[in-house]
């Protein structure tokens, strides 16, 4: 999937060409490496925390590292080279490395998002069947639904190796050479081919996201239905239900944009050829890619253990034994209130 070039890249008036030049050298070093660096740091802190501290492997936080693993490679093999398909007049690294950095895209995107989804059952279990739930929610089926999740992904993904290529666009006065869905190939149509991926990275896991956390947030309320709750469990409630919300809504605005143009895009109903429809797809690439940035925050940093076993192992990491017993106890999966609270 290539998550950037423009159709016919600067194919306008001259004026435009120029224009569109300047703000492109402008907006994308800065914001995409805004977006880079911001990415790489967070997510490299909550991959460092879990694996710094043992007490906080439960598997809600393996599931965390794990996404934060995903959004780090996603990081790494996606937003360098988009920012050099909108800056350069040429893909510098060679075919082989356009396929591999195209299947590398869509595979990290796909584990990221999928592992969402095992997030949502892991919470939707906890709250919704508290009990039985424990002989499932354990490190070790954890760490199977992990590998089983990159592995599916990592094949199903082939395809997109070979379905990508170099393009020589002779274009005066620049020759373009870009690293893009070759129409050409035997395989799948570029229509069939974004329509299948917005199905599979969009549709589908946002309907089974919103459907576990619906029956999660409605089973949550229902439990104290008739009964007078505390003001700590009315509060967690309510703090739950807003994460909760706040998750489905930032996945849903943030993809969403990119998925339109593209899909769009390969009907050859969206045209990257004015300065207006480029900012617009760099805005939807910017967004798309902020989701990166802000997963570390809103599964890990907004969790008060989290934060402390972040501070102690930074703090303590020179002397990083003589610190774990000040660390805070893990946070067991046990009964509906500690597992929600936890997210």
């Amino acid at each position: 999937m290539n998550f950037s070039n423009y159709d016919e890249k600067f194919n306008a008036t001259p004026i435009i060409d120029a224009q569109l030049e300047e703000l492109v050298t402008v907006i994308v070093p800065v914001f995409f490496g805004l977006i880079a660096i911001t990415g790489f740091l967070g997510n490299s802190l909550v991959i460092f925390v879990v694996l710094a501290n043992p007490q906080m492997r439960s598997t809600t936080n393996l599931l965390i590292m794990n996404l934060a693993i995903a959004d780090l490679l996603f990081v790494i093999f996606c937003i360098p080279f988009t920012a050099s398909d909108y800056m350069f007049y040429i893909w510098p690294f060679g075919e082989a490395w356009c396929c591999f950095v195209q299947y590398m895209i869509v595979a990290t995107v796909m584990v990221s998002i999928y592992t969402l989804v095992l997030m949502s059952v892991d919470r939707f279990l906890a709250v919704v069947h508290p009990i039985w739930s424990r002989a499932i929610r354990t490190e070790k089926t954890t760490k199977i639904a992990i590998f089983t999740v990159w592995s599916v992904i990592v094949v199903a993904s082939v395809p997109v190796f070979f379905t990508h290529a170099l393009e020589d666009i002779p274009d005066e006065p620049h020759r373009w050479l870009l690293c893009r869905f070759d129409s050409k190939n035997d395989y799948i149509s570029w229509s069939t081919y974004h329509i299948t991926f917005m199905i599979a990275s969009y549709f589908l896991p946002l309907i089974i996201i919103s459907g576990l956390y619906i029956r999660m947030i409605t089973s949550l309320w229902q439990q104290g239905a008739g009964v007078k709750m505390s003001e700590e469990s009315q509060r967690g409630r309510k703090r739950v239900t807003r994460l909760v919300v706040v998750v489905v809504i930032a996945f849903a605005s943030l993809w969403l944009p990119i998925q339109i143009i593209m899909v769009l895009k390969s009907f050859d109903l969206y045209q990257a050829t004015s300065t207006w429809t480029v900012i617009l797809q760099i805005i939807a690439h910017l967004l798309a890619y902020t989701s990166s940035c802000i997963n570390p925050v809103l599964y890990a940093f907004l969790s008060e253990n989290f934060r402390k076993a972040f501070h102690k192992a930074v703090n303590c990491s020179p002397r990083y034994q003589s610190c774990n017993s000040h660390l805070p106890p893990p946070r067991r999966t046990s009964n509906a209130r500690t597992s929600t609270t936890s997210m």
